[in-house]
């Protein structure tokens, strides 16, 4: 089979599923696993795949910030009506870039805590407010999505300590890992979890199973899980199991 043949294929695999492991190509091509690496190289130098360990995937566009954090405002607002009751005086807070996340900073006036974010939308709020102590993470401007990223986000990172994250998603598959669209996003995002002693993930019914195909965590990293989503969604078994505590709020989708 032809190179140009055999990249078309696997373009063709990762747009059906988002993601393919080089094991899973290399039988689909019936080709060896050193020829497909080459192939994603290529691909990847092209701009049409990011690979990462063992496969590579196809970024899906996220909705821009803007446009997502205008989506299910009922339902974020009391998700993050709900979160806010978890935050005590005296604590720090991480929050991420979500739309969610952001209607949480919203509830977050008046409060004396610190709050530690790469969300521009939510420094944006907060800043004016003296009761609350405000650390913005360094990195990269990435406009669309209002947030800062990169290494150096992650190096700020290791340097604090938070009692709580507080964290959105792009989707939650049915065994519960949690799921994020863009690669990029990801390592800042763990290092979120890394420097928190407990995870709060808030998504709306719309994430389960939503969209992405880079796993940001697994339920075990989990503490709670606030959301509108009717308890039958199959994710919520494996939140469970995982000793996750599910607090489910009105109003819920129709």
């Amino acid at each position: 089979m032809l190179a140009e043949q055999r990249h078309q294929l696997i373009l063709q695999v990762l747009r059906s599923g988002g993601t393919a492991t080089v094991t899973d190509l290399a039988g689909r091509l019936e080709a060896s696993a050193a020829t497909v690496r080459r192939d994603l190289l290529k691909l990847e130098e092209d701009g049409l795949l990011t690979r990462v360990h063992g496969g590579a995937v196809i970024e899906e566009d996220p909705a821009p910030f803007t446009e997502a954090a205008e989506a299910q405002l009922d339902a974020k607002d009391a998700i993050a009506a709900k979160a806010a009751t978890m935050i005590e005086d005296g604590q720090s807070v991480i929050l991420d870039s979500g739309s969610t996340v952001y209607r949480l900073a919203r509830r977050l006036h008046g409060r004396r805590i610190t709050v530690i974010t790469n969300n521009l939308a939510v420094y944006e709020e907060l800043v004016p407010d003296e009761n609350v102590e405000l650390m913005l993470l360094g990195g990269m401007v990435i406009r669309d999505s209002r947030m800062l990223d990169g290494f150096m986000a992650e190096d700020n990172l290791r340097q604090v300590h938070a009692d709580w994250f507080f964290m959105g998603a792009c989707g939650v598959r049915a065994g519960a890992q949690v799921m994020d669209t863009t690669v990029a996003e990801v390592p800042a995002r763990r290092a979120m979890i890394a420097a928190s002693d407990k995870v709060a993930l808030l998504v709306d019914d719309t994430k389960f199973p939503g969209t992405g195909m880079v796993k940001i965590c697994d339920p075990e990293d989990l503490d709670v899980v606030v959301t509108n989503a009717l308890s039958s969604t199959a994710a919520w078994t494996a939140l469970e199991e995982a000793g996750v505590i599910v607090m489910r709020v009105s109003p819920v989708r129709a």
